[in-house]
């Protein structure tokens, strides 16, 4: 089953008084990108739960919200950074001989600096990952129910658009039957207007009509472009990320009815082909939200 790009999906899980919530938002991406941001004493979990997440988010734009309210005793024994005082000490002492201003340094304005406070965590690092990850499993299954959700509507109206080039394609192919017939007779026409005798060489009628037959064939893009039709209705199947494949095969039917127009030389073909190319162009924005 295909899945959109677009999603979202929260996780909550309380264990042993440490509160977790995961938070995971998805849009459309070309790559696989995946931004978390939590707590500085989870940090060293990130590139972790970073490649965890991309087992099951293999395409798009991920942002990754973590907070823990841990109101448990793990994790919650503090400390100073005394050498860092010393040296914030040392810089503001410095101010107030340099620059005679008031000393008005106090303990709570020392605590206040960045990284004064350091947390020493006790605790198991594979605790806390196997929380984490119980928590991000609930989100992800949140945000995957909501991907095939929304791609399943992606395959539903991407299908309806196959099923209509299907059916413009044996237009094309009806249209293109008498073309060789009416060119023909268009050209014995045109020779009997220019010659007075009403004398056709057929020997040189028989050529124009075998190079304008080789000229405006479209059998080989016809069969390529149903061919194409055919892979990409297998692929709205597939159980893998298919996004990239649709995209290109999605070029190719493109560059198939573009040559169709050429090629055919008749204004009701064209006109065809011009839907075509507008159902075709729908589908390519369809993808674009295909994981």
């Amino acid at each position: 089953m295909i899945k959109s790009m677009t999603g979202y999906g929260r996780g909550n899980k309380e264990i042993d008084g440490r509160e977790y919530t995961v938070e995971i938002k998805t849009v459309n991406h070309r790559y696989n990108d995946i931004t978390i941001k939590m707590p500085r004493y989870l940090n060293f979990l990130e590139d972790k739960l970073r490649k965890y997440i991309s087992t099951t988010i293999a395409r798009g734009k991920t942002d990754v919200f973590v907070t823990l309210n841990n109101l448990s005793d793990k994790g919650r024994n503090v400390k100073l950074d005394k050498k860092l005082v010393e040296k914030y000490l040392s810089e503001m002492k410095d101010l107030v001989s340099t620059y005679n201003i008031t000393d008005d340094i106090t303990v709570t304005s020392l605590i206040r600096l960045p990284d004064v406070i350091i947390t020493e965590d006790e605790s198991d690092e594979d605790l806390y990952w196997e929380e984490l990850k119980a928590t991000t499993d609930i989100a992800l299954k949140c945000i995957s129910e909501a991907r095939k959700i929304e791609g399943a509507n992606l395959k539903e109206d991407i299908e309806k658009r196959v099923e209509i080039l299907e059916k413009n394609v044996i237009k094309v192919e009806e249209k293109s039957a008498g073309l060789l017939d009416i060119y023909k007779q268009k050209l014995e026409n045109r020779v009997r207007e220019l010659n007075a005798n009403d004398f056709v060489d057929e020997n040189r009628l028989g050529i124009e009509i075998v190079m304008f037959a080789d000229k405006s064939s479209i059998c080989e893009e016809v069969t390529r472009l149903k061919s194409h039709l055919d892979s990409l209705k297998q692929m709205l199947n597939s159980e893998e990320p298919v996004g990239k494949k649709l995209d290109f095969l999605v070029q190719e039917m493109n560059r198939e009815v573009n040559t169709i127009g050429s090629k055919a030389n008749s204004l009701d073909i064209t006109n065809i082909v011009v839907n075509m190319k507008n159902e075709i162009e729908n589908i390519r924005e369809q993808i674009q939200n295909i994981e």
